[in-house]
Order: C-alpha cells, then sequence, then structure tokens
C-alpha cells in the first residue's frame, strides 16, 4: 500500500512498466515513477559529480590581483581562516553543507546505485537510503556557488580577479548536483522490492522442481 503525499488516499502499489508513473485516483498527484530507466543516467551523473567535486575541492576558485599582489583562495582555505579567526561554528557548517553531506549523500548514492544496476541489493540498504534522506537538506552547494558569485562581483571593482579551475569546477558541479537531487531514493524501493520478490519466485521454482524431481519416497505397507 501506498498513501498520496497530497490527499493521503490509500492505493494498492501496483508494479509499472519502464517509464511509467503511478497517479492519485482523487487529486492526480503523482505517487511514484519507475525508477529503472533512470539508474543508468544517475549512476552516471554522480559518478561525474564526484569527479567535479574532487577537482573542485583540490584547486583554487579564484585568483586576486591587487596592485601586483597575488593570492588565491579555496573552499579549504576559507574554511581553515574562519577556523583561525574563532569562527569555528561557522567553519563547521560550512565544511559540513559544502563537503561532508554533499560527499556523503553522492557516495551512499553509488553504494547502492552500482550494485542495484546489477541486481544486487546490497548490505545495510535501508539505512544507507535513510542516511541520504537525513543530508540531503544539508547539502547546499548551490547557496555555496551564488555567495562566490556575489563576492567575485564585489571584488572586481577592488583587485582584479581571475577565475580558476575550481569555480568552473564548482558550476559543473553544481548542475549535476541539481540533477542527482532530484532522484528521488525511495523509489530504490520498488526496485529492491522487485528484487526481492524475484528472489522468492525464483527460489521457491527450484524448491519445486526439487520436489519433483526429488519426490518423498512412499510409506511401506
Amino acid at each position: 500500500m501506498i498513501a498520496c503525499h497530497e490527499c493521503d488516499t490509500l492505493h494498492r502499489k501496483p508494479r509499472l512498466a519502464s517509464c511509467r508513473s503511478a497517479r492519485c485516483a482523487c487529486c492526480g498527484a503523482t505517487l511514484y515513477r519507475n525508477a529503472a530507466s533512470q539508474l543508468d543516467r544517475i549512476s552516471a551523473i554522480t559518478v561525474a559529480a564526484l569527479v567535479m567535486f574532487i577537482i573542485a575541492q583540490s584547486f583554487p576558485i579564484i585568483e586576486l590581483d591587487a596592485n601586483g599582489i597575488l593570492s588565491t583562495s579555496s573552499l579549504f582555505g576559507a574554511i581553515a581562516v574562519l577556523w583561525r579567526d574563532d569562527m569555528q561554528i561557522i567553519a563547521a557548517m560550512v565544511f559540513c553543507a559544502t563537503v561532508l553531506f554533499p560527499l556523503t549523500e553522492m557516495l551512499a548514492l553509488l553504494y547502492v546505485l552500482l550494485p542495484v544496476r546489477r541486481g544486487v541489493i546490497p548490505p545495510g540498504f535501508t539505512r544507507v537510503l535513510r542516511t541520504i534522506q537525513f543530508v540531503r537538506p544539508w547539502g547546499m552547494l548551490e547557496v555555496f556557488m551564488l555567495g562566490v558569485l556575489i563576492t567575485i562581483v564585489k571584488m572586481v571593482s577592488l583587485a582584479r580577479v581571475i577565475p580558476e579551475t575550481a569555480l568552473f569546477a564548482f558550476g559543473a558541479l553544481t548542475l549535476m548536483f541539481t540533477v542527482v537531487a532530484t532522484f528521488d531514493a525511495r523509489l530504490l524501493w520498488d526496485i529492491a522490492d522487485a528484487l526481492r520478490d524475484a528472489a522468492r519466485d525464483t527460489s521457491r521454482a527450484h524448491d519445486q522442481h526439487a520436489q519433483r524431481n526429488n519426490p518423498l519416497p512412499e510409506p511401506p505397507q
């Protein structure tokens, strides 16, 4: 059974064909979609986002040229400056929102997506999905990117701003992460249920085949 998130009407949860979605019979809201057709696309985008994440963390974001004095700024450098300036709480919040939570979501998604694509339910499947749902609202890469753009606009009047590799990586990462965030991880429950049902059907068929081939001996007269 599944309840509509708009009107709370209960429906039986049928299996959907590829690229199909189920809608509420009362209000027409989308209940869920078939996720099997999305796995390859989301897996590829998540891997690409992880690569962009590593690049964005490894290189400077911008370089400032103020009267011949060059200085570079990176995300970890900014977090370190906040920490040294006795703003440990803000530094921890920035680290969690821009590094820890986005990285956790991407790694957790890959942990469940890659085995499920092969028809295998990984250990800790339920716990990992709950972790994804917990950390997803706290990943704020788009907010960080907006803050960087505002800072660049303000700094243009004070110094020459030179975009660096991480700025473009963060831009690409923000777009990719937005696509990843639109994937409803709860849809993986449907695939996991289908895999469990298929495993039970296979086991039942195997048992029936074994019983036919190895009938019980008749009791002595």
